[in-house]
């Protein structure tokens, strides 16, 4: 049996960011429960130098929208950074799960070889679609749903692996 490039990656990024919108819904409760605001919790991280727990979620959000457009060859949706609530990052979670979903197996299945460009902040990167998705975008999409499960850890939020790994599952 084979995989394909399409199960490799819209499943995959949906089950992650449903189980993110799941850890971060704890993590609400845990806040909510000791009187943290939403701009307090949304504006945690974990040393000074690093992005804020809405830019996690943000960027976990990107990475599978973005991914599977990429994929898909289509230019990828934008997505405003503007969330300054909960409510706001649990809706674009959902919008990103709706985009995801909305593609369809035969517009990413025979990516694997599909040239991929990528202009970063740091310089440019090219990739074939297969190493795109298992050296890029899933690496990237679990570091940052990570990052978020480890914030909310971090503030006291009751979370174990299994809110993690099969949160929305449950």
């Amino acid at each position: 049996m084979t995989l394909s490039m399409y199960q490799a990656s819209v499943p995959v990024f949906v089950r992650a960011l449903s189980n993110l919108a799941h850890v971060l819904k704890k993590g609400e409760a845990h806040a909510k429960a000791r009187n943290v605001t939403d701009e307090v919790l949304l504006g945690t991280r974990l040393i000074p130098d690093m992005l804020p727990l809405t830019k996690q979620v943000q960027i976990a959000c990107d990475m599978a929208a973005r991914g599977t457009a990429r994929l898909a060859g289509v230019e990828p949706a934008s997505f405003e950074d503007n969330e300054t609530t909960l409510e706001q990052l649990y809706a674009r979670i959902q919008r990103v799960i709706d985009y995801v979903q909305g593609f369809k197996a035969e517009q990413i299945d025979g990516s694997e070889g599909r040239e991929i460009h990528l202009k970063m902040r740091n310089g440019e990167m090219d990739f074939k679609g297969q190493d795109y998705l298992f050296g890029f975008v899933i690496p990237n999409l679990y570091f940052h749903c990570t990052t978020t499960y480890v914030i909310l850890r971090e503030a006291g939020a009751e979370l174990g692996k299994t809110d993690f790994i099969a949160g929305a599952q449950q």
